[in-house]
């Protein structure tokens, strides 16, 4: 089947191998961006320290989405990820910080998998990665 792929390419031909950046899954990089930069701040007590962490990280995804899914997601999620890093701290003035920090990583991970890797598809889904 390999070699059909090779003769008779389409872009959604789930025989041939996924590269690295189709695999790349956003969804948890972008959740531990946001618990990560919240640990780095307060165990360090540098909150730019904690600012560049989720930063490389949401740098990170939104290359991923640029390259992957094109302006529109990418727009889509780094307005989401944004909003979500602010939602944070008007949250964490009602239920507490560290459950803030879950709850919107949660959030946003879930939002990167419904409008990002989902459709990316994976070898183990095999030809329900080519229906979509």
């Amino acid at each position: 089947m390999w070699l059909w792929c090779q003769r008779y390419p389409s872009a959604l031909c789930h025989h041939r191998p996924m590269s690295r950046l189709q695999r790349t899954r956003t969804a948890p990089l972008a959740a531990f961006g946001l618990i990560a930069g919240y640990a780095v701040a307060v165990g360090t007590g540098s909150r730019p320290l904690g600012g560049l962490v989720l930063a490389a990280c949401g740098l990170t995804c939104v290359a991923v989405w640029w390259r992957r899914d094109g302006r529109a997601t990418t727009v889509r999620l780094t307005v989401a990820g944004l909003l979500a890093f602010a939602l944070s701290h008007v949250l964490g003035l009602v239920i507490g910080a560290w459950p803030a920090v879950l709850v919107v990583a949660a959030a946003t991970a879930a939002l990167c998998f419904r409008l990002s890797d989902s459709r990316r598809g994976s070898p183990a889904l095999g030809s329900q990665a080519a229906a979509r």
